[in-house]
């Protein structure tokens, strides 16, 4: 069943986020999308959002869909004016890709290339009115498509830091499914009764809602992110567990298997990030029972 026809039919859907290579050698790639196959229902590629220079989306997704993956890429206006966006969105439906999330690009100075020219031509209400044009068969020009692209748009909500920036963000949301958004993805949860609180808001605007799992490497990369993003809320007492663990790497994948395990309850599917471990993506699978 595709990305597409379990989120109309209400299953839980499991994507797994994997990023490109900064090079041509695909090898890696090819290996891990191998191993996830049957076990995920879509792999979301990340385009230059984050700010790094690295292989486009669009061959990545060419290429899992070589190796019967099912592809969903980003979409940013960081980079690009609306000319090329549209132009690359009619070359990815060529080649299969129909699975979009229109995401914000990371600040280009937290990049590797800081002195690159920013373009934000369109925003992302702009990109999914872009997107809905284009799936009518017409461009931005008002000039009429030799047929009809078919996209499944999503997209990605920013970190919730309180009650009141929920309440804007879930405003914000309903204005981007007005505009097309036919699903919903959330950052990454460490603090499940928070979180919760945020599913439900984003549940009432009747779209899908996948929220997100981190894998958490060891110690170090926990207490960074305590550090320096408070509002992940990433607590002491799971960075203690870690510690104490007698094989940290195990625990952090049973971290993620047993928070992947508790949403299956309260959200209508998951994305799993590994950021560079996708390799250990299948033992989160299993330590979820998925």
């Amino acid at each position: 069943m595709s990305f597409q026809a379990k989120l109309t039919s209400g299953e839980f859907v499991v994507l797994a986020e994997m990023d490109t290579p900064k090079g041509v050698d695909i090898s890696d790639l090819v290996t891990n999308v191998r191993y996830l196959k049957s076990r995920v229902d879509a792999v979301v590629i990340p385009d230059l959002d984050s700010g790094v220079m690295h292989l486009g989306a669009l061959a990545a997704g060419a290429v899992m869909r070589q190796q019967g993956m099912e592809p969903l890429i980003h979409v940013c206006g960081r980079d690009k004016n609306r000319m090329a966006l549209q132009s690359d969105l009619l070359a990815a439906h060529v080649l299969g890709i129909h699975n979009l999330m229109v995401v914000k690009a990371e600040e280009m100075i937290n990049g590797d290339h800081p002195d690159a020219k920013i373009v934000d031509d369109l925003d992302d209400l702009g990109i999914l009115s872009m997107i809905r044009s284009l799936t009518t068969g017409t461009d931005l020009a008002g000039f009429e498509l030799r047929g009809k692209p078919q996209f499944t748009p999503g997209i990605a909500i920013p970190p919730i830091v309180d009650q009141a920036d929920l309440e804007k963000q879930v405003a914000d949301a309903r204005e981007k499914i007005a505009a097309g958004a036919a699903y919903i993805v959330l950052q990454p949860v460490f603090d499940l009764t928070f979180y919760t609180q945020i599913i439900d808001a984003f549940t009432s605007l009747n779209v899908p809602v996948i929220p997100s799992v981190f894998l958490l490497k060891n110690v170090g990369m926990a207490r960074y992110i305590s550090i320096n993003d408070p509002d992940s809320r990433l607590s002491e007492d799971m960075i203690r567990r870690i510690r104490k663990a007698r094989d940290r790497e195990a625990e952090c994948i049973a971290i993620a298997g047993e928070m992947i395990h508790a949403l299956k309850g309260i959200s209508r599917g998951i994305k799993i990030s590994a950021l560079g471990w996708e390799d250990r993506l299948p033992a989160i699978l299993d330590s979820a029972g998925l």
